[in-house]
């Protein structure tokens, strides 16, 4: 008793963080990918919501079609999210048509049967073939029509996430998988996983750069060259160093510089700066030759406007103060 309560309350927290991630998704209204994606969880949520339902309880026939035609939303709204996120001209309104097996399943779920005999199997089985013939569409996008994409990571991983529930649906489906409700655990698994990812890759604030033509490719030799800049020419001791600055000597965009930095560095220009100030101060303050110099005098020499950005900036990254580093003699 105890396990099965515990199930319930992983597979509904799951349910619950996917319903507060589709809401977010749903308020970044100036992204039609965001709506998709968060259309797509919707499909997901409805069907995992079946599966706790029927778990415990035995709800009404129709109410069980309602919880299946959910897998009808999700493979089209896979699909229009990866267009949405790579292609410039996005969904066109005749592909909306997709979604008419879900508005027909909708409509007729009072009509459709939903038991152990052959008509039920036979519908069950197209709807899972449904969501079948999208994933391979995706699988195939993503193989051949996406190398070197700059989201393409992330759409990965959302179709090997949704690959992996429709693989656990279809093995308890056929009953390789004796236990139902291990679908909506693994969803909920995978729920918090997604929710780790967009935080940790900042994905959404990455979509601001959606229209740029800076593939992977490109992206990774111009932070090679940003780095070599930096570590050659030492331009970050210049205090007015600035991200136009920088742009001009790379003969690139500062639009192009900041996404580069932001993506590939996960960080901003000020503090991609800042880490290689603070390298050199780090040097400094181990060097005997600085030993009775004043803190102001190596915050200026390592291109810092005023001591207490340095003092800030040092002490966020090494959780120590300029004047502790170099009393404590912490020159790693």
């Amino acid at each position: 008793m105890l396990t099965k309560n515990i199930v319930l309350v992983l597979s509904c927290l799951g349910i619950a963080q996917a319903l507060l991630l589709s809401i977010y998704l749903f308020s970044l209204r100036d992204k039609k990918a965001n709506l998709f994606l968060a259309l797509m969880l919707l499909g997901l949520i409805l069907r995992i919501s079946h599966s706790v339902v029927t778990n415990y309880i035995r709800p009404e026939p129709w109410i069980r079609i309602l919880g299946i035609s959910g897998l009808l939303l999700i493979g089209p709204f896979l699909w229009f999210y990866g267009k949405a996120l790579f292609e410039k001209k996005g969904v066109t309104t005749s592909e909306y048509g997709q979604l008419i097996p879900f508005g027909l399943v909708v409509l007729l779920c009072r009509l459709l049967p939903n038991g152990a005999d052959f008509v039920s199997y036979a519908i069950a089985s197209l709807v899972f073939l449904h969501l079948a013939v999208y994933l391979i569409v995706c699988w195939m996008y993503l193989l051949k029509s996406l190398p070197g994409a700059r989201l393409l990571p992330w759409y990965r991983t959302i179709v090997i996430g949704v690959s992996v529930i429709w693989f656990v649906y279809v093995g308890i489906f056929i009953g390789l998988i004796p236990l139902y409700i291990l679908g909506a655990v693994i969803f909920s698994l995978l729920i918090y996983l997604f929710s780790f990812l967009l935080l940790k890759r900042h994905v959404f604030a990455l979509e601001k750069y959606g229209t740029s033509s800076l593939d992977q490719v490109a992206s990774t030799q111009l932070l090679q060259q940003i780095e070599k800049l930096f570590e050659t020419k030492e331009i970050y001791l210049d205090p007015t160093i600035s991200v136009n600055g920088v742009a001009q000597l790379l003969s690139t965009s500062p639009r192009q510089l900041s996404q580069v930095i932001n993506e590939q560095a996960q960080m901003n220009f000020s503090g991609f700066v800042n880490q290689y100030r603070i390298a050199k101060a780090k040097i400094l303050l181990a060097d005997p030759a600085y030993f009775q110099e004043k803190i102001q005098t190596i915050a200026y020499d390592c291109g810092f406007g005023n001591v207490t950005s340095f003092n800030l900036a040092f002490k966020a990254q090494t959780r120590l103060t300029p004047s502790q580093y170099r009393r404590q003699g912490n020159f790693a």
